[in-house]
């Protein structure tokens, strides 16, 4: 039997965290001594470690979800969040390809503007409505000439509408558009949002082998718990 710091001690925690996991419902109810201490069997130190290796997997909200629903008996909710969670990875890796081949499929760049809006839709070859739209939620943010009103779309306007509707053609979501332009634009351009591509598909990488890991964990603490 362990005390909550042994406990602590094992995952570089505190006392208090383990206390607060267990009140959670992170960890099973602790018997307690006559005195009233906590005991912690080898079953809440692999709770713990589970725990701590479903966090890199699936986040530290689900992963305490996870356990809840596995303490509490309830499996079929505990297995829903984790298909969940692996749905959202392979959607996460279906974007990230999606926006490779957008930019793959943009024109060269261009210093030259683009001075209505009528000029760039029949550029893109969409109605000058869709680019209205987009322009509403955000996707691509002209400037008026000040003379006649008239939308006027730079280089990186351009760039950003191309980008847009190469998107939308992947079927993508507006909100998710505005989520990678956002990018584009924090990245400075196309060129170094390569890196940033390149790093998001580490973390990709990162999240598959530790769900993995965790897949692993969480085996063998309902094996041993004979959940």
């Amino acid at each position: 039997m362990n005390r909550p710091i042994d406990l602590a001690r094992q995952y570089g925690l505190s006392t208090q965290a383990v206390r607060n996991y267990e009140e959670a419902g992170i960890l099973p109810p602790a018997d307690r001594t006559p005195s009233g201490y906590r005991r912690y069997t080898p079953s809440h130190a692999a709770a713990l470690g589970t725990f701590l290796a479903l966090i890199p997997a699936h986040g530290h909200q689900t992963a305490s979800a996870i356990m809840r629903a596995v303490n509490f008996g309830e499996l079929d909710r505990a297995l829903a969040l984790i298909d969940d969670s692996h749905d959202q990875l392979r959607k996460d890796r279906q974007t990230l390809v999606a926006v490779r081949d957008a930019l793959e499929d943009l024109t060269p760049p261009s210093e030259s503007k683009v001075e209505s809006i009528g000029a760039l839709a029949h550029q893109l070859r969409i109605r000058p409505a869709t680019l209205r739209k987009w322009e509403r939620a955000g996707l691509v943010r002209p400037n008026r000439d000040p003379r006649t009103g008239y939308r006027v779309y730079s280089a990186a306007d351009v760039r950003d509408a191309e980008l847009a509707h190469q998107l939308r053609r992947g079927g993508y979501l507006l909100h998710q558009i505005a989520e990678v332009l956002d990018q584009v634009r924090t990245a400075g351009g196309v060129e170094p949002l390569q890196a940033v591509l390149d790093d998001w598909r580490e973390q990709h990488v990162r999240r598959g082998r530790a769900m993995l890991a965790a897949a692993a964990s969480l085996g063998a603490y309902l094996d041993d718990g004979g959940f």
